[in-house]
């Protein structure tokens, strides 16, 4: 029986959530579908220690060549059950 609880407690965790929610950590998938993002870190501690670090982050919607606008959308609508309130390419915040 405590499975089963815990069970349905798992399974509401994965609802849909608001459609503005759904739109901002969407927003960076497509980010993530157009191009990888990255950056390079240098830096020297006490002591002469030098510190040098690379991230690269690449999607497979960017392995795939998704369409970004595509991406967004879909993802919206899974995570929320609703369609974006506006395309991607619509908004002020895409610099695509």
């Amino acid at each position: 029986m405590r499975r089963a609880g815990l069970l349905l407690l798992a399974l509401a965790a994965c609802g849909p959530i608001p459609r503005e929610e759904a739109e901002a950590a969407c927003f960076r998938r497509a980010e993530l579908a157009e191009r990888p993002r990255g950056h390079v870190e240098i830096g020297m501690g006490s002591g002469g220690h030098t510190y040098t670090g690379v991230e690269i982050n690449a999607s497979s919607d960017f392995l795939m060549r998704r369409d970004p606008a595509a991406v967004y959308q879909t993802c919206v609508y899974q995570k929320s059950g609703e369609m974006p309130s506006r395309p991607l390419y619509e908004r002020p915040d895409w610099r695509g």
